[in-house]
């Protein structure tokens, strides 16, 4: 049963340095025929399941016009949603207005996710973002105002040149604005951004590791949950559409370069808007063995602080993971746990998660 649904809307009002994401600058005329294709792409694809969550991402949701806000929520409605569904939008400060935070209201929306990133100029400079500090305080007031009780804001740390000093004083403004969630990403330089095509390089491994531990070290003491590599929470709020994900369920992607999880396939949508508009929406399918979900289920589960989930496991595949996989050496070393029948990562082992996961999915029997 498909629970989860996610929603691409790849425009933006501008282009970030370091975006790798299927994103387009704002157009009007085409945002009308993008949204045209994908009430069709729903209404062919989605089978009336009921939905426990809903994420609209991309690019820049909030960048959109109320019209064409109203017209997305209204193609969303003919979803059936559960009565405590979990149901987020993504955006930026300067386009979240109040009549659009409204409309959000409206429409059942109760949880906002925004990019903060960083307060540093040099470091928004270099992401080719702006932000405004005093505007991003009166809009999460204004959020908090009108009933928003689940906001998330997203930092990147690991920007080249700068400083543990800097990242501080960004960890200490967004924890200034107490919202109920934080996702930290490290600066990763992909290809098909600017930064690839300027030969920026990451940084180093050992900054980035007390940079990792700084964040970890200072949201920890005032209360925030680790309980995902990259996500803290409040008590309670966990994001329930990624756990969807990190807990290898099925899932709708619907939209430009969006991912479904169905019938045991993975299934890619095309990122060539001329494609899209034609109604030419997939461009790949992988289709899994058991193995491969094993293996999706091991890599996707270890990115939680509490692990796989044993007695889960075997539920789901009939399979006892311990009797599959050699875990006596890395549980002997301490990179892996046996707690309450689950195997995790240690928390101080987690940002060594991807070398680990590597290791013992090469340690099958």
């Amino acid at each position: 049963m498909i629970k989860s649904c996610y929603i691409h809307i790849p425009f933006c009002e501008n282009i970030c340095s370091y975006c790798d994401f299927c994103k387009l600058l704002y157009n009007e005329k085409i945002i009308d025929k993008y949204l045209d294709c994908l009430e069709k792409e729903i209404e062919e694809k989605y089978k009336k399941e009921k939905l426990e969550t809903i994420y609209i991402g991309g690019g820049t949701p909030s960048c959109l016009s109320i019209n064409q806000l109203e017209r997305l929520f209204e193609i969303l409605s003919r979803l059936n949603k559960d009565e405590n569904i979990e149901y987020t939008i993504e955006g930026n400060f300067s386009s979240t207005t109040k009549e659009k935070l409204l409309l959000y209201k409206k429409y059942g929306i109760n949880r906002l996710s925004l990019g903060i990133e960083s307060i540093d100029k040099d470091n928004l400079k270099f992401l080719e973002r702006k932000l405004d500090t005093k505007d991003v305080k009166r809009k999460i007031l204004l959020m908090k105002k009108l009933g928003f009780n689940n906001i998330n804001v997203d930092i990147i740390y690991a920007i080249p040149n700068e400083s543990l000093e800097i990242l501080e004083k960004d960890i200490d403004f967004i924890l200034s604005l107490n919202v109920e969630h934080i996702s930290t990403y490290s600066l990763i330089i992909e290809e098909n951004t600017k930064l690839f095509i300027n030969r920026e390089k990451n940084i180093d491994e050992e900054l980035d590791f007390k940079m990792y531990n700084l964040i970890t070290r200072k949201l920890k003491r005032k209360n925030y949950i680790h309980y995902e590599i990259s996500n803290f929470c409040k008590k309670g709020y966990e994001s329930k559409h990624n756990d969807c994900y990190w807990l290898n369920k099925k899932y709708y992607g619907f939209g430009l370069g969006a991912s479904s999880y169905i019938s045991n396939k993975r299934i890619t949508n095309t990122r060539s808007l001329s494609k899209y508009l034609q109604n030419d929406y997939v461009s790949e399918i992988e289709e899994l063995s058991n193995d491969d979900k094993i293996e999706y289920e091991i890599i996707l589960n270890l990115r939680l602080l509490n692990g796989i989930d044993l007695n889960r496991f075997y539920s789901r595949y009939n399979y006892n993971l311990l009797d599959a996989f050699d875990c006596n050496d890395l549980i002997k070393n301490n990179f892996l746990q046996l707690y309450k029948n689950f195997l995790r990562i240690p928390e101080d082992k987690i940002y060594l998660s991807n070398e680990i996961i590597v290791k013992l999915l090469q340690n099958k029997k």
